[in-house]
C-alpha cells in the first residue's frame, strides 16, 4: 500500500503511567480540569477519553493512540510495521474503541496503537475551556532519525524545526502546526502533554491556580513563534510536563507552505522572553 494511503483524523489519546493514581486523579480533574470518566479514563472532549492514567512504580508515557481516518487508512499504516499486535476484543471494549492494533516505533521503542473508531458522549468542559487534547513531545538521542520514520513510514509532514532542538510535525491530513513533536535528549523519554484551550484568560487562570496548588511552572507564560501558540508548562505529581496553549497555525491539506529552519536559541521558543526552569520536560521514563 502505498504511504499516502496513511491519513490520520486526530492524536486519538494519551497513556500515561502515573505513581500514585489516587492522587493523580484529583490533580488531573481538579488542577488540570479533565473530566473523570471511571478506571482511570480522563475527559476533556466528546471522545471516550482523551488521558488515560494507569498506576505503575515509574511515571511516564505508556502508550499514544492515533485515530485514522478510515479502515483503509488503518489498513496502510499496519503495512508499514513488520510485526504487529491485535488489541483483545475485551480491551477494546473498555478502551471505547473500534478493533485495533499496537506496534513499537522503532528508534524511541514507543507504542503506538492505531484505531478508527472510539466512541463519544456529551461535553461540557469544567473550569478550563480546554478544546483538544493537543500533542505530545518526545526527546530521542536520535531526533533525525525518528523525524524520518514518522515523515517517511507514517506519512507525517513537517511543520518546522529549530536547529539541534526539536522537530515539530503534524499528523497528515490533520491541520495543527503540531501534534508530534521529538527533540534532542540523551535517552528517549516523554517531554510534554498539551492540552489546547479555548481562551487566552485559561492560561492567566492556570497560572495562578497551579501555583496555589503546589505545583511549579517550568516555563512561560510566553508565545512560541513556530506555531504562533500562547503558552504555559507546569508539572504534575510526578513532574511529568504539561502544557496548556491557546491558539495555533493551521495547514491546508494542499500546498501547504514549506517547513521552515529556525536558528537554535531560545528566540525561536519564546517571543517574550521565558527562560525553562529545571524539571522542564525532564521526568517521563517511556515504557517498553
Amino acid at each position: 500500500m502505498p504511504i499516502s494511503d496513511i491519513r490520520y483524523h486526530r492524536l486519538g489519546y494519551i497513556a500515561l503511567n502515573v505513581t500514585n493514581l489516587a492522587r493523580s486523579a484529583a490533580f488531573y480533574e481538579h488542577i488540570v480540569g479533565l473530566t473523570p470518566a471511571g478506571n482511570g479514563f480522563f475527559r476533556c472532549s466528546d471522545k471516550h477519553h482523551d488521558i488515560l492514567l494507569v498506576e505503575s512504580p515509574t511515571p511516564g508515557l505508556k502508550r499514544i493512540g492515533w485515530q485514522m481516518e478510515s479502515p483503509a487508512a488503518l489498513a496502510a499504516v499496519r503495512a508499514q510495521f513488520a510485526q504487529t499486535t491485535d488489541v483483545p476484543e475485551s480491551e477494546c471494549e473498555s478502551l471505547g474503541i473500534s478493533a485495533a492494533f499496537r506496534a513499537t516505533e522503532p528508534t524511541t521503542g514507543t507504542v503506538f496503537e492505531f484505531y478508527v473508531h472510539m466512541s463519544s458522549a456529551p461535553f461540557t468542559p469544567t473550569h478550563t475551556k480546554i478544546a483538544r487534547l493537543g500533542h505530545l513531545v518526545l526527546s530521542s538521542p536520535t531526533r533525525d532519525a525518528t523525524a524520518t520514520f514518522m515523515r517517511d513510514t507514517l506519512n507525517f509532514r513537517i511543520s518546522d524545526k529549530i536547529e539541534d532542538t526539536v522537530v515539530f510535525m503534524r499528523c497528515f491530513p490533520n491541520p495543527f502546526h503540531h501534534s508530534f513533536g521529538v527533540g534532542n535528549g540523551p535517552v528517549p523519554i516523554l517531554h510534554h502533554v498539551n492540552f489546547m484551550v479555548t481562551e487566552m484568560d485559561d492560561i492567566g487562570k492556570a497560572f495562578w491556580r497551579v501555583q496555589k496548588a503546589g505545583s511549579r511552572i517550568v516555563f512561560g507564560p510566553g508565545r512560541h513563534p513556530p506555531s504562533d501558540s500562547i503558552f504555559l508548562y507546569f508539572l504534575d505529581p510526578d513532574g511529568i510536563t504539561l502544557e496548556y496553549s491557546f491558539g495555533m497555525e493551521e495547514f491546508p491539506e494542499s500546498e501547504p507552505r514549506p517547513a521552515r529552519d529556525m536558528p537554535k536559541g531560545l528566540d525561536s521558543i519564546d517571543y517574550w522572553g521565558a527562560v525553562p526552569q529545571p524539571g522542564f520536560g525532564a521526568t517521563g521514563t517511556i515504557e517498553r
